[in-house]
């Protein structure tokens, strides 16, 4: 167990951080709040809905309170998108046709997109005579030069960004940084789409990234925005001209989004986003206490501790593998639910490696509850995220073992 004293000692000295967290988070929240109001939000939007889902008003205004929150044309919110990997995966099949081109401007996208995109007979991208380049990152930080260069002699259709770490140690994107790269790729000419993996950034500061000129973003409504309520969903959200497109491969050409019903209620959609501002602060303050303290007892963490988070999650690098799978189970062994479970490293579907997860989560493998995962290679790090609530991470973090 972790000495209490060091706890509350690190905790004193990240006041100043913590207060700068909740100044982001009321600013967010008041930002979902006029947004719930502005689409005169009722009782009668939570109503399940069956068959074809003709005039589902509860879609309907779900849709529109998101794209009024992201500073969007538009936005696709649905329990038919089962996780942000399914999100990315509509968005790049409906914008993209045969013979396209796309490029990662980040490095390789997250591990679980690599059969989406170059597949063989699966239905991949490639598949489907879609090309992929990547631009890989230079000591951590986007590749302006080779951009240029790149755009100097080939013209994809879609520019792509990945804002948070995925399993590489890197600092997330902030929103600057992702201004200023929108900014360049535009002035040195690039008229197409620009999207954006969104995945464990919402709310984390106060603008998202179609407020800075990208066109499309697409995540998962069980990281930030479900708030730890929503029980399943995806979401992809942006210019109208391209999501016209994604909704036209969520269902069909001739149908796009009129169609869609939910046989549930719709509440804890509503009610996850209210309170996703407050939670995502919750996860925030863990993580910097977290790293903190482990910094603190000699372990290298990421991000550092003079930035704000750019996303939710803590990477941790330890020394051995035994110890990184200590750690993990320690996650679980703190959970509040299956915290009997002891998790061992398997053959995850979508990744390259055995991949050991604590995920002791009210909604199944929901990152914005208190959770941790890690692929089984050296260096051996550790993938923290979530948190519903500070005290959680707080008391996890006094009874660790490793």
């Amino acid at each position: 167990m972790i000495d209490f004293n060091l706890i509350k000692k690190c905790e004193k000295e990240l006041q100043a951080n913590f207060e700068l967290l909740e100044d982001i988070s009321l600013y967010n929240q008041e930002k979902v709040l006029n947004a719930f109001q502005n689409n005169r939000l009722a009782l009668r939007h939570f109503t399940q809905t069956t068959g074809y889902g003709y005039g589902d008003e509860g879609r309907d205004t779900l849709n529109a309170v998101f794209a009024e929150v992201f500073k969007a044309e538009m936005a696709i919110v649905s329990p038919s998108i089962v996780s942000g990997t399914h999100a990315l995966s509509l968005a790049l099949f409906g914008i993209l046709r045969p013979n396209d081109l796309f490029v990662s401007i980040t490095g390789e996208p997250y591990d679980t997109l690599n059969d989406v995109i170059r597949g063989e007979g699966n239905g991949s991208l490639k598949d489907f005579s879609i090309s992929f380049d990547v631009i890989p990152l230079k000591d951590n930080h986007i590749d302006k030069t080779a951009i240029k260069e790149y755009l100097s002699l080939k013209k994809p259709k879609m520019v792509y960004l990945q804002r948070s770490r995925g399993y590489d140690w890197r600092n997330a994107f902030t929103i600057n940084e992702i201004e200023d790269i929108v900014n360049f790729v535009r002035e040195i000419g690039f008229d197409g789409c620009i999207m954006l993996d969104n995945c464990y950034g919402e709310f984390v500061e106060k603008k998202e990234p179609i407020e800075v000129g990208v066109n499309v973003i697409a995540g998962s409504m069980i990281k930030n925005i479900g708030g730890g309520i929503a029980p399943t969903g995806g979401y992809v959200i942006g210019d109208k001209k391209y999501l016209d497109l994604v909704n036209a491969r969520l269902t069909a050409p001739s149908i796009a989004g009129e169609v869609g019903s939910y046989a549930n209620t719709y509440q804890y959609f509503y009610q996850g986003l209210f309170l996703a501002p407050h939670v995502v602060k919750e996860a925030l303050k863990g993580s910097l206490l977290f790293g903190k303290v482990l910094s603190e007892l000699g372990y290298e963490t990421s991000p550092s501790l003079d930035v704000l988070p750019g996303d939710i999650i803590r990477a941790i690098k330890f020394n051995t593998k035994e110890e990184l799978i200590a750690f993990i189970q320690s996650i679980q062994k703190n959970s509040p639910i299956d915290s009997y479970v002891l998790p061992e490293a398997w053959d995850m579907p979508g990744y390259e490696d055995q991949v050991i997860m604590a995920a002791g989560c009210f909604v199944q493998g929901a990152s914005i509850e208190l959770s941790a995962d890690a692929p089984i290679r050296p260096p051996y790090i550790a993938y923290m995220q979530g948190g519903l609530t500070y005290e959680h991470c707080k008391i996890a973090l006094k009874n660790m073992k490793f």
